[in-house]
C-alpha cells in the first residue's frame, strides 16, 4: 500500500499498537528536547526515577525561557541544568545560545528521526521531515529513560499546496490562513501533512514556521517531506550527511483533505486574544500600534529578520513604536551581521536588540504598554501572556510587522509599494552559513560521580498518593471553553522563576482567572481532601507546561470534569493522577455551579472495569455520568497515582 510521509515515520518507529485512528500506539523516540522552563522539572523527575544515563540517541537541554536574571533564581536554575546534563548525559545549550526549536533544527534535527520535547512547539521539527511531538515533561523524562512515547493514533490530514506565494506574503500567512479556517481546535486528533507543488516555494525554515504553529491548531504534530529544500538547508548547515529523502509514495492517501492555493494568500493577522481569531490585515488596517516584536520560535529563520531589515533600510520607525528584535539563535545573529548591512539597518531604524531566546513570547520582558496594540511574529496571544494584563496582541508575518513599525499603525504591507515606492525585497540565502557550536556543551563520557547543583529555590519533586476510591469535594472553579495553560498557570517574570519549586509556584494556579484560588484550594484540601474543576471544551490548550497539572495536584485537585480536552493538557492530567473526566451529556455542564459538592464513589473499581463513573451533585441531588478515554496502561498509571509512581513500581 502506498504510504504518505506520516505513515512512513510512524511505521518505522512503531513498537506497539496499530495505525488505526483513535487507538493507542507506542513509538520509539530517537531524540529529546527540553527547555529551562520545563526542563528543570524533567531533571528533577529523572532524579526521582533514579535514572543513571539517557537512553535516547541524543538529548539536548536548552536555556531559552528564563533568561532574565533579576535575582538568583534563574541563575541557580542554569547551574542546576548544566549539572543535570553532566549527570544524566545530555547536551547543554548555554543561556543566550538561542531558542530550542531554532537551534535544534540548525544543529541536531535529522529527517526520519523521532523527537519528543517538553515544549508544545516541538512539532516545528516536522518542517524538516521529523516525527516531532510536544509533551509534558514527565513524558519526556520517560522517553529519556528509554520507554516508548504513547499517543492516540491521529487521523492524517493532507493539505495540498499549489501555486506560489505572492510578494509581501510569507509562510506565516499560510499557517494563519489554516487557523482562519480551523481555529484553535480544528486540528485536534490530527496530524497535518503538507504536500504538493506549492512546497517548491517554501524553504526549510518557512516550513518550520508552519509546523511550529500547527500546535495552535491543536494538531498532534505537523509533517513535511524531506526533499531537495531540506537537503539545501542541511548543506548550508554543513550537515549534508544527515539528509535522507523522505517523500510520500505515488498514490498515497489521507484520512482528510484540504487544499490551499498559495497564489491566493493575502497578508493575514490573528487579533486579540486567540491565534484562531484571524482576519485579513486590510480588515483591521489603521489601528494605532505601540509595539512591534519580530522573532520567536514561530519566525526564527535568517530570512525572517533579513526581510524586516530590508524593508526598514534607510528609514526610522515611528516614534510611537517600540521596535523590538527578539533573535532566535546566536548563529542567526552572526549570519545577519555578515549579510551586507542587514544588522546595521535594523539598529539604525530604531530597533531594540535583545538576547537570543524566547523572552517576550513567554512574557519574559518586552511587555507592551497598558491597553496598547502590540504586533508580534510570535505563535500565541492568549490574554495576559505578554506580561500586560489588558494586552492587545496581534500575530502577523515579518512583512506586516515591519510595515506597522514604519507607519505606526496596522498596515497591509502591500501598501509600502505606494507609501515608499519600494519593491518587495528578494532574499537570497547564503550557500553556507556561519556555524556556531561553541555554546553547545557535550555530555561527558563518565557521569557517575557528578552531583546535582541545587540552589535554595530548587525543590525535589513532591510525592503523590495513590488514587482514592471515594471523594466528596467542592467544585472550586467553573471555567468556559478553550481555557489555556497560560490561564491555569501563567508564565512571565513573576512566575517562571519558580518552575523548579512546586510549593512556591502553586500560589499562582488559576491566578489569571481567580486570584483567591490558591487560598481556597488549601482550605478545601484541609477540609475535604481536595477539589474538582468543571470546564467547557478544549480544556488546557496551548503550552505543554506540566506545571498546569502538577501544581493543581499539589493543591489537592482530584479530577477535572470537562466537555473535552486539548491533547497535551489531557495527557498531563493522567500523568499526575488527576482524573480527566468528560460529560457523557455535555448539557450537564450547565447545571453545575462553583461551590457545588461533587461525590465520586467506587472510582478504582470503575476504572478497572472501564465503566463510567457516577458523579453526584450533592447540593442539587443530581447524578451525572462521567466517561473517560484511557488505555489499560493509563488506567494503571491513574491507579498508581501518576506516572512516576507507576514507573518506579516497575523498575
Amino acid at each position: 500500500m502506498p504510504l504518505n510521509v506520516t505513515q512512513k515515520l510512524i511505521q518505522s518507529h512503531l513498537v506497539s499498537g496499530e495505525m488505526t485512528p483513535g487507538t493507542e500506539i507506542g513509538l520509539r523516540i530517537d531524540q529529546s528536547l527540553t527547555q529551562d522552563a520545563t526542563g528543570t522539572m524533567v531533571m528533577l523527575e529523572l532524579e526521582a526515577m533514579n535514572l543513571d544515563r539517557v537512553k535516547t540517541e541524543l538529548s539536548v537541554q536548552y536555556v531559552d525561557h528564563n533568561l532574565l536574571q533579576t535575582d538568583y533564581k534563574n541563575a541557580d536554575d542554569h547551574l542546576f541544568l548544566r549539572s543535570a546534563c553532566q549527570r544524566f548525559g545530555l547536551w547543554y545549550s548555554r543561556p543566550g545560545n538561542g531558542i530550542s526549536h531554532a537551534v535544534h533544527t540548525e544543529r541536531f534535527g535529522i529527517p526520519g528521526k523521532s523527537l519528543i520535547g517538553s515544549d508544545s512547539h516541538t512539532p516545528a521539527a516536522g518542517g524538516m521531515g521529523m516525527l516531532a511531538f510536544g509533551a509534558g515533561g514527565i513524558d519526556v523524562a520517560i522517553a529519556i529513560a528509554g520507554e516508548p512515547m504513547y499517543v492516540k493514533m491521529p487521523q492524517i490530514m493532507g493539505v495540498k499546496l499549489t501555486g506560489k506565494l505572492p510578494d509581501w506574503t510569507s509562510a506565516k500567512d499560510v499557517v494563519l490562513e489554516m487557523l482562519r479556517r480551523y481555529d484553535v481546535d480544528g486540528g485536534r486528533g490530527k496530524i497535518i501533512e503538507y504536500y504538493g507543488e506549492g512546497l517548491d516555494c517554501l524553504s526549510a525554515m518557512d516550513r518550520h514556521v508552519i509546523a511550529n504553529m500547527g500546535t495552535e491548531l491543536g494538531a498532534t504534530t505537523t509533517v513535511f517531506p524531506s526533499d531537495q529544500k531540506i537537503q539545501q538547508f542541511l548543506q548550508s548547515q554543513d550537515r549534508e550527511e544527515d539528509w535522507v529523502e523522505l517523500v510520500a509514495d505515488e498514490g498515497a492517501e489521507y484520512d482528510l483533505y484540504e487544499e490551499i492555493d498559495l497564489a491566493q494568500i493575502e497578508p493575514m493577522i490573528a487579533c486579540p486574544s486567540s491565534p484562531g481569531n484571524v482576519v485579513r490585515v486590510q480588515e483591521v488596517a489603521g489601528k494605532e500600534v505601540n509595539q512591534v516584536v519580530i522573532g520567536s520560535s514561530a519566525n526564527p529563520g535568517l530570512r525572517d529578520f533579513w526581510i524586516v531589515s530590508a524593508i526598514v533600510k534607510d528609514k526610522v520607525v515611528s516614534d510611537r513604536v517600540s521596535f523590538d528584535v527578539n533573535p532566535t539563535s546566536r548563529q542567526t545573529i552572526e549570519n545577519l551581521a555578515a549579510i551586507d548591512s542587514a544588522f546595521l539597518d535594523l539598529i539604525h531604524s530604531g530597533a531594540r536588540f535583545h538576547q537570543a531566546g524566547c523572552l517576550g513570547c513567554i512574557g519574559m520582558g518586552q511587555a507592551p504598554a497598558s491597553d496598547q496594540i502590540s504586533l508580534r511574529t510570535m505563535p500565541r496571544n492568549f490574554p495576559g501572556r505578554s506580561g500586560t494584563a489588558d494586552d492587545k496582541v496581534y500575530l502577523c508575518s515579518p512583512e506586516t510587522a515591519a510595515a506597522a513599525a514604519l507607519t505606526g499603525e496596522i498596515t497591509d504591507p502591500r501598501r509600502l509599494e505606494d507609501i515608499y515606492t519600494m519593491k518587495y525585497p528578494q532574499f537570497v540565502p547564503p550557500e553556507k552559513e556561519i556555524i556556531n557550536t561553541d555554546m553547545l556543551v557535550a555530555p561527558p563520557d563518565n557521569n557517575s560521580e557528578i552531583e546535582l547543583e541545587k540552589g535554595p529555590n530548587i525543590k525535589s519533586f513532591p510525592e503523590f498518593e495513590k488514587l482514592r476510591d471515594r471523594v466528596n469535594v467542592p467544585v472550586l472553579l467553573k471555567v468556559s471553553d478553550n481555557i489555556s495553560t497560560d490561564e491555569i498557570l501563567p508564565a512571565g517574570t513573576r512566575v517562571l522563576p519558580y518552575r523548579s519549586n512546586i510549593p512556591a509556584i502553586s500560589q499562582f494556579v488559576y491566578y489569571m482567572v481567580d486570584d483567591t484560588f490558591n487560598e481556597r484550594a488549601q482550605a478545601a484540601q484541609e477540609k475535604f481532601g481536595g477539589h474538582v474543576i468543571v470546564a467547557g471544551e478544549n480544556y488546557a490548550q496551548g503550552s505543554s507546561r506540566e506545571h498546569a497539572a502538577i501544581a493543581p495536584r499539589y493543591l489537592g485537585q482530584v479530577a477535572v470534569l470537562a466537555k473535552s480536552y486539548a491533547r497535551i493538557g489531557w495527557q498531563n492530567l493522567v500523568n499526575f493522577g488527576i482524573l480527566p473526566l468528560e460529560f457523557a451529556n455535555p448539557a450537564d455542564y450547565n447545571s453545575i455551579e462553583e461551590a457545588d459538592q461533587l461525590e465520586l464513589v467506587d472510582i478504582r473499581e470503575s476504572l478497572r472495569q472501564k465503566a463510567p463513573i457516577a458523579v453526584r451533585n450533592v447540593n442539587k441531588d443530581l447524578t451525572y455520568k462521567a466517561q473517560y478515554s484511557l488505555s489499560d496502561r493509563q488506567i494503571e498509571i491513574m491507579l498508581a497515582g501518576g506516572l512516576i509512581n507507576w514507573y518506579k513500581s516497575r523498575n
